[in-house]
């Protein structure tokens, strides 16, 4: 999670979050809307082993400048759409989580600060993965250890 101001372009912050989550995660593709379209972001999932689906502007063109991976990726999005898409629209979790968050915690942001509007994304998010987390557990019949969680990072054993 990386809070911005407003007017901040999403693109510049996908790299860093894509080191972040690969510290824990190992990532197979990384799906993103067309804000996040820049031979940049391409060749940096590409290094990461992750195949980026990213769909194309119209005005984008195939040259490659240097980054094999857009050339490539430019192919698959114009000459078998159906499955860029299959893997693309993956991102609609995401969009999920937006939405649910939305919808439990509101739109709009009640502090007038902007170190309190922070804090305040940041607890809407917090208790929107607590409640996934007990919801879950209920209904796997998951019992969950906060205790080692919180000495250990991760709630594995």
């Amino acid at each position: 999670l990386e809070i911005t101001e407003g007017t901040d372009a999403d693109s510049p912050q996908m790299i860093g979050l894509l080191k972040q989550t690969r510290k824990n995660f190992t990532m197979n593709g990384v799906s993103a809307d067309k804000a996040y379209l820049s031979r940049e972001n391409f060749d940096s999932i590409a290094q990461m082993g992750a195949i980026p689906y990213i769909p194309f502007k119209k005005n984008s063109l195939r040259k490659s400048r240097g980054s094999v991976i857009w050339s490539r990726m430019f192919d698959l999005f114009l000459k078998n759409k159906e499955e860029f898409d299959k893997s693309y629209h993956l991102r609609s979790n995401v969009e999920s989580v937006f939405h649910m968050i939305k919808r439990k915690f509101g739109n709009h942001l009640k502090t007038k600060k902007d170190f309190s509007q922070v804090n305040e994304i940041l607890m809407k998010c917090l208790c929107h993965n607590l409640s996934v987390l007990v919801l879950s557990s209920l209904e796997f019949g998951l019992e969950i250890d906060l205790v080692y969680c919180a000495k250990n990072k991760f709630c594995t054993k």
